[in-house]
Parts: C-alpha cells; structure tokens; sequence
C-alpha cells in the first residue's frame, strides 16, 4: 500500500496475459493498481478514474469482497481530491462498511481517518470530520496496529488544525509522523511534514516551517508520489524563505508556473501561496497580490473548498489592511470569521475575533 511504482512493475508481466485470455478474476487487482499508479504517480486522473471505476463495477461482479475495498477506497480518495465531495464520500463510506462487516477494527480506523481528511476536511466540515478521526485513534489503538496508528494519529492533528488548535496539532502530528518514520510510510509522512510546515507557519517559527516543508519534499520525492503536493510544498517553502528576508527568491519561478499543481482541491490554496509571496517580498506587488487572491477566493467558492475560502478571505483583509481600506478590510475578516464559525473551527474564530476587535 502507497507502493504505487513498485506495485504496477509487480503485475506488468501478467497484464497482458490476463486481458488476452479474459481472466476476469484478477482485472479488480490490476485496475485497482494501475489507476492508484495513474493517479498518485501520473496524475492522468480521467485515466485513473476509469481503472478505479472499472475496478469497483468488476469486484461488485465477481463479489471479491478485498478487491471492493480497495478500489472503493482509493476511488473515494480520488473523487474527494478532485473535489467530487459526496461522490468520494459515498465510496468512502463503502470501505467502512466492508471492514465493519468483517469485523477489521484496523481497517475501520483507517478509512475513518482518509473520510475525515480527504471528505471532511477538504470540504470544511471540520467539526464533523474531529469527531471521525477521534474514532480513528480510538479504534487505532485497539488494535493495536502501528499502520492504522500512523494514519489516525495523523489525520487527527489535521484535524486539529482545522481546529484551529494548533499546539494540539502538533503533538498529534509529530505523533502519527514517528509512526510513520518507523513503517518507512513515506506517503503519509510526507502529509504529516506538509501540515506540520502549516503549523510552524502559522505560529510565526519560520525556519521550522522550512524544515518540515523540505521534509515533505523529500519524501514525497523519495516515494515517486504526489508531484503537485510536492510543489505544493515547495510553494511553501518559498512562502517561508520571503518571511524570513531570505534572498534566494526568484519571482521568475513563480511566474513562469514552475510549481505546477494539478489536484483541483490545490487551485485556490496555491494562489493564496502566491498572493502570499507577493504580498510580502516588497512593496511592489501588491497589485499581483490581490489578483491572485481574488482567485483563490473565486477557485475555493467553486470548489466547495470552504476551510480554505475562510483563509481567503483572512489573507485579503490583511492585504487591504495594508492598503489602508480599513472598512473593506473589516468586511472580508467579518466574512472569513463567519466561514470559521460555520466549519466550527473554533480556535480560528477566537484568533479572527481578536483581530475584529483590534481593527
């Protein structure tokens, strides 16, 4: 699992075998792979989607009950991160039930923690998807299964960071990365050092933030996986670079689209990146800035990415702070705060409160 390049150099001698003589039997297994390679490794994801889909029809069929669970899971995952929301919930929801049939407490744990990260959220519903990954830990630890530790334990500190508790946050994440570093989970890992790069961020620890963002990098780069998370990332990283009046930021990287992201949920969170950037390396860009961030906002709202549309909002009040359009200034924090309130993201509503006061 998260193998996708070893995986598909496993079963390429038999593909075509298997296809010629119509071995219906073993197409579940080979969909299933060479639509999670398709998808975490390529990034073809029409292409992906068709195996994965395909995979799912065919198991249902042949009524192969592990092939279900893991071309529903992975087709959940998919769905969610090409913000099809309730479609990817649905098949998320079917893994559950197939591992809740069986009685696999380890299994239930770990597609509790993808539905409360890929469903809950990256679509905003942040109270719901704390409460699913607390079950995640809690099932974890019953089983006792350092796998399902790795995830749970992961996924809570997003969930956490959703929150808006970010010490909290932390601990769960460093918590679920050492389980990892000790499973050599890369994958996951490099999603623990990604929010852990949001966190220190966040917090104002710039060159922690940069440590744990080339981290991410790295991993995700080791395991031949996720290439626009690992921009995403990189994004990141210059974001912290310009925070700590680093010199080695170079405009022409970032205008040239040299960190390339290709899953939908990362079109409004890359643009908040580079309105970001833009709004701090000088004076001079402010224009830029503001632009992108009114793109973000625009590719959030559509997207359904509502979390993120609250970050939006918050970024643009800052930036026309700066500009001294205090009223409309008030207007996007009142916007972003109410965002908050309604993921119940506690902890960002206290801290966008106090800024309301301050103004």
């Amino acid at each position: 699992m998260y193998y996708f390049i070893e995986a598909k150099e496993a079963i390429e001698p038999i593909i075509d075998l298997a296809i010629n003589s119509n071995y219906k039997k073993k197409f579940p297994q080979i969909y299933t792979i060479m639509g999670t390679y398709k998808y975490w490794v390529e990034e073809d994801f029409p292409t992906a989607i068709k195996y994965l889909e395909d995979a799912f029809k065919i198991s249902q069929e042949l009524n192969n009950v592990v092939s279900l669970f893991f071309s529903s899971g992975w087709l959940g995952i998919a769905l969610s991160n090409n913000c099809e929301f309730e479609k990817g919930l649905y098949y998320l929801n079917k893994t559950i039930e197939i591992n809740v049939a069986a009685d696999n407490v380890s299994g239930i744990s770990t597609m509790k923690s993808c539905a409360s990260i890929y469903y809950c959220h990256l679509s905003g519903k942040i109270d719901q998807g704390f409460q699913t990954s607390y079950e995640a830990i809690q099932l974890a630890e019953e089983s006792g299964d350092i796998f399902s530790k790795a995830i749970a334990y992961t996924s809570h500190g997003i969930s956490f960071y959703g929150k808006g508790f970010l010490e909290k946050a932390r601990e769960f994440i460093l918590k679920g990365a050492d389980f990892c570093e000790k499973i050599n989970l890369l994958q996951w890992n490099g999603f623990a050092q990604f929010y852990l790069g949001e966190i220190y961020f966040d917090i104002g620890e710039y060159q922690k933030s940069e440590e744990h963002y080339s981290k991410s990098i790295k991993l995700f780069e080791q395991n031949k996986s996720s290439p626009s998370t690992a921009n995403l990332a990189k994004l990141g990283l210059v974001r912290t670079k310009v925070m700590n009046d680093e010199k080695d930021v170079y405009l022409n990287a970032i205008y040239n689209d040299e960190y390339d992201c290709n899953y939908k949920i990362h079109d409004g969170w890359k643009a908040r990146y580079l309105s970001e950037i833009l709004l701090n390396i000088d004076d001079q860009h402010i224009f830029d800035s503001e632009e992108w961030i009114k793109k973000a906002i625009a590719e959030d709202r559509k997207n359904g990415m509502i979390f993120h549309l609250g970050k939006d909002y918050a970024l643009y009040s800052f930036l026309l702070n700066r500009k001294d359009e205090l009223s409309r200034s008030k207007e996007y924090l009142c916007k972003a705060t109410e965002i908050f309130k309604e993921c119940r993201a506690d902890g960002w509503v206290d801290k966008k409160e106090k800024e309301l006061a301050q103004l």
